[in-house]
């Protein structure tokens, strides 16, 4: 059995739209920048965000989520920490595809596309992930990616395969005690 997830609570923010997400393409690992739409939505989630308790941010290095957060970071007045291990997963020689019924064998671990990274392997790292910005000081921001998202919930108790919108940040709390499952919050953005 690996590591269990730290139970701390902490925000949760997707990337914003790309030119793949709105076609319905797999992007894995395939370096996609955010479009027009998904450059508003990162301005809209920082006014969203200002004048929340956020220390710290940490990003995956892909640029979609690395531009949302710094959008983010420069209205709270932080850095950015960039972490490896919050990349997307790798969908082999699906990135670029359209996302079909291999995604949800994929997610139910039934299936792993040609060079791709398991959805068991995914949750592995997701929680190390995790854990490593739950170490920062908080409370801490993750931007992330909608995959990586999926392996939290399947590792927080709650169904894996629900799709997370672009740029809407979440507060993510931890079990009550006698509880099994995080609740996630969804922030009201501003119009």
């Amino acid at each position: 059995m690996g590591a269990a997830l730290t139970r701390k609570a902490f925000w949760f923010l997707r990337h914003g739209e790309t030119d793949w997400n709105a076609r319905g393409l797999s992007q894995g690992n395939v370096d996609i920048p955010l479009n027009s739409v998904g450059i508003a939505q990162a301005a809209r989630a920082a006014r969203a965000l200002e004048g929340k308790e956020i220390a710290t941010v940490v990003s995956s290095p892909l640029s979609r989520a690395r531009d949302t957060a710094e959008t983010v970071a420069a209205v709270l007045g932080r850095p950015v920490l960039v972490h490896e291990a919050l990349r997307e997963v790798s969908f082999g020689v699906q990135e670029g595809q359209e996302m079909s019924d291999w995604f949800n064998s994929w997610v139910e671990d039934g299936f792993t596309p040609e060079g791709g990274e398991s959805f068991a392997a995914l949750r592995e790292r997701t929680v190390g992930a995790i854990n490593f910005c739950l170490e920062q000081p908080g409370p801490v921001l993750v931007v992330a990616h909608g995959a990586l998202w999926r392996a939290f919930r399947a590792e927080a108790g709650l169904p894996a395969n629900v799709r997370t919108p672009n740029a809407l940040p979440m507060w993510v709390t931890p079990p009550a005690p006698g509880e099994e499952s995080w609740r996630f919050e969804p922030l009201s953005l501003p119009d």
